[in-house]
């Protein structure tokens, strides 16, 4: 196998991405094949399991507070409702359970012990649990570590130098220093980014070079099309084209070859054959379900339609890492510091965030 390369630069990047097409395809699915089974992708389904009510101010979330979407705000799922979601996943041929959660960060508490027991729960289940709950500090990342977490997924979403045009309530340093946190553990990093914001081909290929100089590279990197929702400062973008996606996929796969790459939001305005293009570029992951947290995703029927198919095997779960123990509550060996992080606050404003804020005050 050939050496995982980490000092991509930009220019390297934007020279794959637009390479002609056949040539990038044939690139891609040879690096996919040398590293994956080509006919073997991964099934996960996202649970959120507290929708709404978010402070941040990310100018694609219909789930932040300032915006007005027509999301249904819930408080915190109980731990039985988020065990029978799972089984019904695992029934449908998921082998992953991705628990999203509407915060800006972690707080140590009672919530937070819930999550614990959720992730036991679900790891118990022999099934692979990956949380996404916003900025957690290295304790969090223990304690989650030590309940059986497989995964934990913070996107970097875009370029840094984009990123102060979509959110300006956290910095782009705070989501390293959350997937520095995770590497202190032994639970695997998840993180991509959103194409399709209205950034620059530079700014995809800016996301490339600060995920592929990770070292190690994430386990898992989801690409996903911004799905424009309305009532959020995003909501008149166009949808991109299928061939930016396939690109997207393709140079993702060229540039971190032991990664999973998971097609993530936007795949109910892909053709099948669309969907295909992109598992022939390395694309080795999908979420099912009727809902990523909360826009439309393909029905999990659909899906298996779809790998019927194209002869597509839903992965099994801990084949590429050993399933974690599960220490139980009663015998952990971190505890609840109450920590009380400094998150960054950036401070500046996003016009386009700022006019859907005022817009939904007067709606309403």
């Amino acid at each position: 196998m050939s050496e995982i390369k980490y000092d991509w630069t930009k220019d390297e990047i934007i020279a794959i991405y637009r390479k002609p097409m056949m040539e990038l395809l044939y690139e891609a699915a040879s690096v996919h094949r040398e590293y994956h089974n080509p006919n073997v992708v991964q099934v996960s389904t996202l649970l959120s399991i507290k929708t709404g009510g978010c402070p941040e101010d990310c100018g694609y979330c219909p789930q932040a507070a300032r915006y007005h979407t027509d999301i249904e705000g819930n408080d915190l799922m109980t731990v039985q409702h988020v065990k029978a979601q799972a089984l019904r996943a695992k029934a449908s041929g998921s082998s992953r359970v991705c628990m999203g959660a509407a915060w800006r960060n972690v707080k140590d508490g009672e919530e937070f012990d819930q999550v614990l027991e959720m992730v036991r729960t679900i790891n118990k289940l022999d099934m692979e649990v990956c949380c996404t709950l916003g900025m957690i500090t290295e304790n969090q990342a223990k304690r989650l570590a030590e309940a059986g977490l497989y995964a934990y997924n913070h996107n970097l979403d875009t370029s840094e130098d984009y990123y102060k045009d979509v959110i300006s309530t956290r910095a782009y340093q705070d989501r390293l220093d959350t997937i520095g946190n995770v590497r202190k553990t032994n639970v695997t990093v998840c993180s991509g980014g959103i194409i399709g914001m209205g950034e620059k081909l530079e700014d995809r290929a800016g996301m490339l070079v600060a995920l592929a100089s990770l070292n190690p590279q994430p386990e898992s990197v989801p690409i996903n099309a911004l799905v424009a929702v309305e009532g959020t400062p995003m909501e008149d973008i166009e949808p991109i084209s299928i061939w930016e996606m396939i690109r997207m996929v393709a140079t993702t796969r060229i540039v971190m070859p032991m990664t999973q790459v998971r097609l993530s939001a936007g795949r109910t305005q892909m053709s099948r054959e669309g969907q295909a293009m992109c598992f022939f570029a390395g694309a080795n992951s999908i979420f099912a379900g009727d809902k990523l947290l909360t826009t439309p995703n393909p029905d999990v029927n659909e899906d298996m339609e779809m790998f019927d198919l194209l002869g597509l095997i839903p992965q099994k779960p801990f084949l590429k890492k050993d399933q974690p123990q599960t220490v139980e509550a009663e015998d952990s060996q971190f505890e609840s510091l109450g920590e009380k992080p400094k998150w960054t606050r950036p401070g500046h404003s996003i016009e386009r965030n700022e006019t859907a804020k005022s817009k939904s005050s007067v709606d309403h």
